[in-house]
C-alpha cells in the first residue's frame, strides 16, 4: 500500500514562488513506488489539491481531505514546503496538530519561536551561543536613530523580525539610511531588528533527523552576488556556494556541533538550516534558524545532502518515513 503524501507549498508570504519551487522539487523526487504524492497549494484565497488530471480540488479543512472525481482523498502525512507564513511560523503546524496529521516540520511552538529572530536569539544567547549586538523595535514605538547607532554601530543590518529569504533586509552604512531601512522593514513586519554587522563569511549548516537521530549534513560558505546574501543573491543562481565551507577545521567542526546543539535545544524536527557569520578570528555568530529551508535546485541544503552522500530522493523519502514512524 502506498502512503498518500500531501506536499504543501505556496503560502501567504512574499516567499510564495520560492515555496512553489521547493514543493515541486520534493514532489518530483519523492519515491512513486513507496508514496503517492500530491501537490497541495495553500494561499489566503484557497487550499487545493492538484489531482492526477491536473485539476484543482478544494481541501476540506475539517479533516484535510478532498473530493476528487467523486472519491474522498485522504492523506497519511504532509511534507511541509511552505516558507514563511503559515508554514514556517507555526499556524499550519498547529492546524495539523489539532487534526492529528503527521507533518515533516517542527511543531507549532518551535516554529513560532524560531521564526521570531529576536526571541530565538535571546534564548540561544542564554545558552552560550554567540549573538551579534542588536536593537529591537516594534511599530508602535518611537525610536532614536542616534541611540540605535550608538548601540550597534555602522554598518548594520535592518531586518523584519519575522520574515525569511532576506526579504525587507537592508544594509545601512550611513546614519541617514537608517530610518528608510527601518520603514522598509516595517512594511514587512510590525517588529524590526537592527543588528550589528559582523565582518566575515556567511555559513549555512543543514541539520536533519531523517534517519532517527540528529545529524548536521555539512557547512557551506556563501559568496553573494550582491553586497550581502539578499533575496536576489539567494535565488538568482549567481552566488557562489562552496561545500565544505572554506573555514578552519576547528571552526567547521564547531559549527557542525553547535548546529546539532541548536536543533536539539530548540526541539526541532525534520529538515532545518542554521546560519552564521564567521568573523575574521574564526568565531561563528548565530544569525537565524530556517525550519523550512529552501529545497529548490539552487538551495543550499539539497547541495549539502549531495555532499553528504544522500540523494534528494533518499533525503525526502526518509524524512517522510521518520515522520510516519514517529507518529505511530
Amino acid at each position: 500500500m502506498k502512503y498518500n503524501i500531501a506536499v504543501v507549498m505556496g503560502g501567504f508570504s512574499p516567499e510564495y514562488e520560492v515555496s512553489i519551487n521547493s514543493g515541486n522539487v520534493v514532489y518530483k523526487n519523492l519515491s512513486k513506488i513507496k508514496f503517492a504524492p500530491y501537490k497541495v497549494i495553500i494561499t489566503r484565497e484557497k487550499w487545493v489539491v492538484i489531482g492526477n488530471d491536473e485539476q484543482e480540488y478544494p481541501i476540506d479543512l475539517n479533516d484535510f481531505s478532498a473530493n476528487v472525481n467523486g472519491e474522498k482523498l485522504t492523506f497519511d502525512a504532509v511534507f511541509n514546503a511552505i516558507h514563511g507564513a503559515p508554514g514556517e511560523d507555526g499556524p499550519l503546524a498547529g492546524y495539523f496538530e489539532l487534526i492529528g496529521m503527521p507533518q515533516t516540520s517542527s511543531g507549532q511552538f518551535e516554529s513560532a519561536l524560531t521564526f521570531n529572530k529576536a526571541e530565538c536569539s535571546m534564548l540561544l544567547k542564554g545558552q552560550g551561543v554567540n549573538i551579534a549586538s542588536a536593537y529591537y523595535l516594534a511599530s508602535h514605538e518611537n525610536y532614536n536613530s542616534v541611540e540605535i547607532i550608538s548601540q550597534v554601530g555602522l554598518p548594520c543590518f535592518v531586518k523584519p523580525n519575522r520574515s525569511g529569504s532576506s526579504i525587507g533586509v537592508t544594509k545601512v552604512s550611513l546614519p541617514e539610511e537608517l530610518s528608510p531601512a527601518i520603514e522598509k522593514a516595517f512594511s514587512i513586519d510590525t517588529q524590526v531588528i537592527v543588528e550589528a554587522m559582523v565582518k566575515g563569511v556567511e555559513v549555512g549548516c543543514g541539520v536533519t533527523n531523517h534517519q532517527g537521530y540528529i545529524k548536521a549534513l555539512a557547512a557551506t560558505d556563501i559568496v553573494p552576488k550582491n553586497d550581502f546574501f539578499d533575496y536576489e543573491s539567494k535565488y538568482s543562481g549567481q552566488s557562489e556556494e562552496i561545500t565544505p565551507a572554506r573555514i578552519s577545521e576547528d571552526t567547521y567542526n564547531q559549527i557542525m556541533e553547535e548546529s546539532e546543539f541548536i536543533y536539539e535545544s530548540l526541539n526541532l524536527n525534520g529538515l532545518a538550516r542554521v546560519d552564521y557569520i564567521v568573523n575574521e578570528s574564526g568565531v561563528p555568530f548565530f544569525i537565524e534558524v530556517n525550519t523550512v529551508p529552501g529545497l529548490s535546485e539552487e538551495s543550499i541544503l539539497p547541495k549539502q545532502a549531495k555532499y553528504a552522500g544522500i540523494s534528494l530522493g533518499d533525503l525526502f523519502d526518509q524524512t517522510i518515513e521518520q515522520t510516519l514512524a514517529s507518529k505511530k
